[in-house]
This record gives structure tokens, C-alpha cells and sequence, in this order.
């Protein structure tokens, strides 16, 4: 698929073609071809009916990640595949305006989401891109906001003062040859950002306050030395590392912010730091608690199993798995809890006859910590799935480096009841 055209979207903002891309029904695949015919039948540009369907496909696809928003905005593939959601970058707005700062400037700006979010808390924004058919994208979300303009430019060149702020979302795909969906392939590593690691390094050492999106894979090793990171999740999916420099700095270190959303779409925020002390994982099998808890993944990111072994008094299973065992259940807003009910050696032929005595024949399996391929072993189990049939939920990992499956069942109503901790 091309890439997005500049002149097509502008035209998509005024005019005939907003008036064309605002008649649009609401998107359905399977009536997307006779649609484009009659359109054209009518009278319209090809090409413009072309780029006001792929616009109402993207805005459908949008609406999960960004909400009614999405019915407002303008958006490419590759915008919409690193789009902040807009809760996330109120939070972000947050911090920034609380740093003390006035101006900010969105350097990689993208699709102006963090920009719109960084005006809506009443900071000035200058946004920077490079790519002319995004930052014509970017112009039109952030038209109805004074306080916010677009440079159409190179972000590396922008003029950031020891007063402004800097917010960088640097660009985790290639440019060039897109799929068959319009998406470049992704990219991990830092030298490969765009704008590159190094110059979020120069921007930072040179504004007031800066923070970064960057991927959830960030390395640990690579943080700088006094910032802070966090590894930011919403609803159970990590969505990205947010790095903090100088005024922006609240705690350096690593830590985990997990937000859920509530029944009015709002989200609550909960945030996971250090623990005061940290316990030894378990030394053997034998220790193995009553009950297992597995953290929110953003706490798996920013390595903070520390904080989840103190608040429960429990002890990883070992070093890396990110399971913990414990005496007691403790209600927290980002742990699921689940009643050990035995613990088998990993090989399917025990874990199969384990299962057949009991009549389970349908599991869940969850896995970390070991090779095992979780496909491969559900069908080693032969289980049979039969009317009476009970089901379990297998975990996969390692107990003082030895490889295992716990059976377990979840404990109702200790993951879903939010406490103050």
C-alpha cells in the first residue's frame, strides 16, 4: 500500500472532501466496495473517495485505543499504530504543566495527540514533523486548539531553550515499503529510533523538563542516570515506557503505573515503586505457598516484583518468572491471585494423569520462565473435553529453578476489588 498522500488529506479538511468524508456512513467491510462505486458514480474524485474510505476504516479501527475522539481526527496507518491514548496523554500533559513549564515543544509530534493533550492542559505547544502528509494530519486534530501550531521540519533542528519543555514520541517503524495493511515494519532497537536515542539524550540535557514514549521493551541498563521511568499499562496492556528528565523527575528509578478504566471511560491510576527491602526468592518446592500471585504486566516491566513480594509477604517462585508465592490473599488493583492446588514435575505424561483423575478436561495454560511451548504441551495432554468435564488453569514455570506446572484456580473477588495500598 502507498503511503499516505499530503495533498489528498488536506483536501479532506475542507471543502468537498470533508463534506464527502463527514457524509460517510458508518464503516462496514462488507459494504465498502459498493459504496466506493456509488460515490464515484456520483461524481467524485476517485482518488478523493479512495482516502475518505481508508479514513472512515481507520477511524473505525481507532475507536478502541482512542474513543469518540477518533471520529474527529485525521489519521495514517502507521500514526495510528503509536497513537497515545488520550487518558494517557492527559497524565503525561500532567506532569509536564506541574513541572513549572509555560512551552513545550512535541518534537516527532505524529499524528498531535500528546500535543493535543499537552495544549488541553493549558500549556503552549509547538509540534514538529517531518513527514508532510502527517503533519497535515496533525494540523487539522489540533485545529481547534489556539495554543497549539505545527512546523512541517526536521525535530532535530528545533530551537528548545533551558525554559522549554520537550515531550519526544520518536518514530519505532521504518520508513519505506509498507504492507498490504499500510504498516512498515517495527523496529527495537534505540539506534534505531527516529529521532535517534542520542538526540533525546541532547534535548533532554538541554530543556527544563523532557519526558519520552518509548517502546515497553526498554532496557533497564539503558536508563540514565537520574531520571525516572515508567512502564505504563492500561486495562492489562503495556502501551509504553514514559522517561522523565530533570524538572519532570517526581522518584528516580523504575516503576509501574497501571491504569484501569471505569464504567464512565475514566481511568484510575495506581502507581507501584520500590519496595523498602527485598525478599529471596523460594528455595525449594517445599515452600511453595497456598496461594500464587501474578502481577500486572507494566510491574513485570519495570522489574518491580520487589513491591509485590513486600505488600504480600510472599516470595518469587524464582528469580525472573514473575510469579510469587504467598501465605495470604492481600486485595490489590493490579495482582490476580490463585489457590495453589498441586504442583507437578513439567512433563505432560505426569500433568496428563494428574488431569484425567480429576475429570479436567479443558485448561487454561499460562507460561514464563521456561521453553515450553504451550500449543505443543496442550496437545501432549490429550485431554478430553467432555460434557462433565472440569477445567483448571495451568502455570508453567520454574520453582528454585526446577520446571513445573502449578495447578491452580483463581480466587474470586481478590483481583477485582480495588484497596488503598
Amino acid at each position: 500500500m502507498d503511503r499516505p498522500d499530503a495533498d489528498l488529506l488536506a483536501r479532506l479538511t475542507e471543502g468537498e472532501g470533508a463534506q464527502l468524508l463527514a457524509s460517510l456512513p458508518p464503516y462496514a467491510e462488507a459494504s465498502t466496495l459498493a459504496l466506493g462505486t456509488r460515490l464515484r458514480t456520483e461524481g467524485h474524485d476517485p482518488a478523493l473517495v479512495a482516502a475518505a474510505l481508508t479514513q472512515s476504516r481507520l477511524r473505525a479501527a481507532a475507536r478502541v485505543r482512542l474513543g469518540p475522539l477518533a471520529e474527529q481526527l485525521l489519521l495514517t496507518q502507521d500514526g495510528l499504530e503509536q497513537a497515545t491514548r488520550p487518558p494517557v496523554a492527559a497524565r503525561r500533559a500532567l506532569r509536564l504543566r506541574q513541572a513549572g513549564l509555560e512551552h513545550v515543544w512535541d518534537l516527532g509530534c505524529g499524528l498531535g495527540l500528546d500535543a493535543r493533550g499537552l495544549a488541553e492542559a493549558g500549556l503552549r505547544v509547538t509540534a514538529v514533523e517531518s513527514d508532510p502528509a502527517v503533519a497535515v494530519a496533525a494540523r487539522a486534530n489540533l485545529a481547534d486548539l489556539d495554543v497549539a501550531e505545527v512546523w512541517l521540519g526536521d525535530a532535530t533542528e528545533a530551537p528548545v531553550g533551558p525554559h522549554d519543555g520537550a515531550f519526544l514520541d520518536p518514530a519505532r517503524r521504518t520508513p519505506g515499503v509498507a504492507d498490504v495493511r499500510g504498516r512498515t515494519r517495527r523496529v527495537f532497537r534505540l539506534e534505531e529510533l527516529s529521532p535517534s536515542w542520542a538526540v533525546v539524550q541532547q534535548v533532554a540535557a538541554t530543556a527544563a523538563a523532557t519526558g519520552a514514549k518509548l517502546s515497553p521493551g526498554f532496557p533497564h541498563a539503558h536508563l540514565p542516570s537520574g531520571t525516572e521511568a515508567e512502564w505504563v499499562s492500561v486495562d492489562g496492556s503495556v502501551v509504553e515506557c514514559a522517561l522523565w528528565w530533570r524538572a519532570a523527575v517526581r522518584s528516580p528509578g523504575r516503576k509501574a503505573v497501571i491504569g484501569a478504566t471505569d464504567t464512565h471511560g475514566g481511568v484510575r491510576w495506581t502507581e507501584v515503586g520500590a519496595a523498602d527491602s527485598e525478599a529471596e526468592p523460594l528455595s525449594g518446592l517445599a515452600d511453595l505457598g497456598p496461594f500464587l500471585v501474578e502481577p500486572d504486566r507494566a510491574v513485570l516491566a519495570a522489574g518491580r516484583i520487589d513491591a509485590l513480594t513486600a505488600r504480600t509477604e510472599g516470595q518469587e517462585l524464582d528469580p525472573g518468572t514473575g510469579y510469587v508465592s504467598a501465605p495470604t490473599v492481600t486485595a490489590l488493583p493490579w495482582a490476580r491471585w490463585y489457590a495453589v492446588r498441586e504442583a507437578l514435575p513439567l512433563h505432560a505424561k505426569t500433568v496428563r494423569g494428574w488431569l484425567r483423575e480429576r475429570g479436567v478436561g479443558r485448561v487454561t495454560i499460562k507460561k514464563r520462565g521456561v521453553p515450553t511451548d504451550p500449543d505443543q504441551f496442550r496437545a501432549d495432554l490429550r485431554l478430553r473435553p467432555g460434557r462433565d468435564a472440569t477445567e483448571a488453569v495451568l502455570v508453567l514455570t520454574r520453582v528454585a529453578g526446577t520446571p513445573v506446572a502449578v495447578v491452580v484456580e483463581p480466587v474470586v473477588g481478590a483481583s477485582a476489588r480495588i484497596i488503598s495500598t
